[in-house]
């Protein structure tokens, strides 16, 4: 075996373990939430050592952002696929599969939102950018509903409109607080999503 065959074994290795290491985290997280996170049950999971997961991912926060970008592409990719024909019916989608993801991944989406850097680190720029542009997307559909707004309040009122739903949902689904039965849940958020377009003289058709 030649040293570029070799090279090549070790980095097909070193993949395998990435992803086994991602994958092992990213388990853990959805069934126990991120305070349930350990390393060193990650590292015996993968059958490596703590410092191997260090090296893989430069600390145990890069494990944890690792999945939280995964998170949140799936989610955008989700949202992405909301028709856009019709910008009321637009909104409505955006709001319904954010409960429909949020359901389906509740802990790792937490993760997303509730996860914070080891010494105080500022949270990585391209994961706050990820999420705005999720944010983002409610964007588009107010600006044909509202063409004489201008980008900043439409700016505003798409991150508005956003949180609130996140607030509904996240709240609505824990179970240990008020948890809401889902029908009445989705309810509740497409009853929000009325109330707000009303405010904004939009008729809420859906």
């Amino acid at each position: 075996m030649n040293n570029v065959q070799e090279e090549s074994l070790r980095d097909q290795k070193k993949n395998r373990r990435r992803l086994q290491i991602l994958e092992i985290a990213r388990g853990i997280i959805a069934t126990k939430g991120l305070r349930s996170l350990k390393v060193r049950d990650v590292a015996e999971a993968a059958g490596c050592s703590v410092g191997s997961v260090y090296n893989e991912f430069g600390d145990f926060d890069g494990v944890i952002l690792t999945v939280n970008r995964e998170t949140v592409q799936a989610l955008t990719v989700q949202l992405g696929r909301v028709p856009a024909e019709d910008p009321v019916r637009q909104l409505y989608g955006l709001a319904a599969t954010y409960l429909d993801f949020f359901a389906a991944n509740a802990n790792l989406l937490r993760s997303l939102f509730e996860h914070r850097m080891e010494d105080d680190r500022p949270y990585p720029d391209d994961i706050l950018q990820m999420v705005m542009n999720a944010f983002a997307l409610m964007h588009p559909p107010l600006v044909r509903l509202l063409p004489d707004a201008d980008d900043v309040k439409i700016a505003l009122l798409s991150r508005t409109l956003f949180s609130a739903v996140h607030g509904i949902i996240s709240l609505g689904l824990e179970e240990r607080m008020v948890a809401v039965p889902p029908q009445m849940l989705r309810q509740q958020v497409e009853q929000f999503v009325d109330v707000h377009l009303a405010g904004l003289g939009i008729v809420p058709v859906r």
